[in-house]
């Protein structure tokens, strides 16, 4: 016979969870996946490590490597465009006639010109260039930032994967790792100046006292509990990431300097600049992996866009990544973070080499560019590179699992490292087989 203990018991279990997601943690601007950031539960053979981080900047929608680090000023007019070129600081080395910044300070940038892939799908081209790995229907992997965040030992305050300001759409991020290696997104709208996290800002009327009694009452709730040890870390960690003075200051753009602001990029629809910085103020914090992800590179239509929308226009695509990517590799290296940080630039693939019916470009995941910074880069080379037309590779052709082993590699990750399924099933960190790109690490 159920006993009055048994049935409170009961009771308390079947609306714990209920409590927790419904009327504490929203309280603290957090979900459960969004604030359980555990110690590593794997820790990988590290060998050396180049890179303390990493900074991924996403150009979702597949962005243009004939508009970008891939030009064809010698093709006919239907491949090579309606924007123009640029020398750079390399001999022979052209750029888009949009960046001028890159082009300044390309001896310190790689550029792989021989990426191939044969996925030309969104999702599929994300998860491949992402993880290194095919998607298969059987398995989802895990992206870089989470793969980082599971084998390394998670310090302070602050998540280890964040993304400025959302994740892509396109994947989970964590793969069949825990929920809680997913990126943390940090919503808001970076390109005000007096950018405020939605997750760091309580309910009005709720200050850190209050919130700090209703984390008790969570505490003696799960006491009844024999399966409340990831709510209650996940309870402690929104208390904690509310509380702490590091996390507010790391979310606040409003002590950078304005001519450091404007280096990064004026106010735009990209919002690409303050989204890089932002990410350089995460790094400079200690969170090993931010990736920014900037929208709209989907360019099916009048692909001049990417340079001006209209008569004067500075804060299209192309001008606002080349600002941003150099304002962030410059500010590395004046603050002496370079050399341990890793940036790279990339989308989940190219664009069709000749100008379709509507003056875009349609998708093409045959060849296509990575631009890669810092953390062990030798910078000022070009590697591989694509045949006249810009339609298949010509030299040292790249797959997305020779960058997977590359990217693990600058971290010190071994590539060979194992990693676990729900079920046990052991999986590479990177593809067996793939290998480091040639002559990329210093």
């Amino acid at each position: 016979m159920e006993t009055e203990g048994d049935h409170m018991r009961s009771f308390y279990e079947s609306h714990r969870r209920h409590f927790l997601q419904a009327g504490v943690l929203p309280v603290f601007g957090l979900s459960l996946p969004h604030v359980v950031f555990p110690n590593a539960r794997a820790h990988a053979a590290t060998p050396p490590r180049r890179a303390k981080s990493c900074i991924l900047i996403w150009l979702e929608g597949g962005p243009s490597h004939l508009e970008s680090f891939d030009p064809k000023p010698d093709a006919p007019s239907e491949v090579r465009g309606p924007l123009g070129t640029i020398a750079t600081k390399l001999p022979g080395v052209r750029l888009s006639d949009c960046m001028p910044a890159t082009a300044s300070m390309l001896d310190q940038v790689a550029i792989v010109r021989s990426m191939t892939s044969p996925l030309g799908e969104h999702n599929f081209g994300t998860h491949y260039l992402m993880t290194g790995y095919k998607p298969s229907p059987a398995l989802e992997y895990p992206t870089y930032g989470a793969t980082l965040s599971e084998v390394r030992e998670s310090t302070g305050v602050l998540p280890p994967h964040v993304a400025v300001p959302s994740f892509s759409d396109n994947v989970t991020g964590s793969g069949y790792l825990p929920a809680d290696t997913a990126p943390f997104s940090i919503g808001g709208d970076p390109e005000r100046s007096q950018l405020r996290v939605r997750h760091l800002d309580p309910y009005p009327g709720l200050d850190l006292q209050r919130l700090s009694r209703r984390r008790d009452m969570v505490a003696k709730l799960n006491g009844s509990s024999s399966s409340s040890t990831a709510d209650q870390d996940a309870v402690n960690r929104a208390y904690q990431l509310l509380a702490s003075e590091e996390a507010q200051a790391a979310f606040d753009l409003s002590d950078e300097p304005a001519s450091l602001v404007q280096r990064y990029g004026q106010r735009g629809a990209s919002g690409i600049g303050q989204s890089c910085l932002m990410a350089r103020r995460l790094i400079e914090r200690g969170v090993p992996f931010v990736t920014v992800v900037s929208r709209g590179w989907d360019t099916h239509q009048n692909i001049a866009n990417l340079k001006e929308r209209y008569p004067g226009d500075r804060s299209a695509h192309l001008p606002s990544m080349d600002r941003a990517f150099a304002a962030l590799v410059g500010d590395l290296r004046d603050r002496g973070m370079l050399d341990e940080t890793l940036v790279m630039v990339m989308g989940e693939f190219g664009r069709t080499p000749k100008i379709n019916a509507a003056a875009g470009r349609d998708h093409w995941p045959n060849v296509f560019s990575v631009a890669m910074a810092g953390g062990g880069v030798q910078g000022g080379q070009v590697i591989g590179s694509s045949d006249a037309l810009a339609e298949f590779p010509h030299e040292t052709p790249i797959t997305p699992g020779d960058l997977a082993t590359t990217v693990y590699t600058l971290l010190g990750v071994d590539p060979a490292h194992q990693l676990h399924t729900r079920d046990g099933r052991p999986v590479r960190v990177a593809p067996d087989g793939a290998r480091v790109i040639p002559g990329l690490i210093s």
